[in-house]
């Protein structure tokens, strides 16, 4: 039996032009059949504050906000660094519903765990 393959996209930025690659990649390769999730990092984290991704919005595209929305409908999981949050000063602040806070090893965990990775 073969492995299933799985793609982690990692972002780091928080450039409004920067969001789509990874969540667009991330549904194109859940159409693919390969199993893809998104943790972000670092400065990234403040795209996901309340009102954020509504405010975004490129070309044609969609705002960011229902990228996002079409990304978990899609079942692919959104994972933020909890260290990163406490790095902002965030200790109590909301993010949007939906996404996971988990601890700085998941994502060495994800890595370990991925047939590819890609930073954005």
């Amino acid at each position: 039996m073969s492995k299933s393959k799985n793609i982690l996209y990692v972002q780091t930025s928080d450039d409004p032009e920067r969001q789509y690659s990874p969540l667009i990649l991330a549904q194109t390769a859940k159409a693919m059949n390969v199993k893809a999730r998104v943790y972000y990092l670092g400065q990234g984290l403040k795209i996901l504050a309340p009102g954020t991704p509504e405010s975004i919005k490129a070309g044609d595209f969609p705002t960011l906000a229902e990228i996002l929305k079409q990304t978990m409908d899609l079942g692919i999981e959104i994972y933020v660094c909890e260290a990163s949050k406490r790095m902002l000063g965030w200790e109590s602040a909301e993010l949007i519903p939906g996404v996971k806070i988990v601890g700085a090893g998941t994502l060495n965990d994800l890595a370990l765990d991925a047939d590819a990775t890609m930073w954005f």
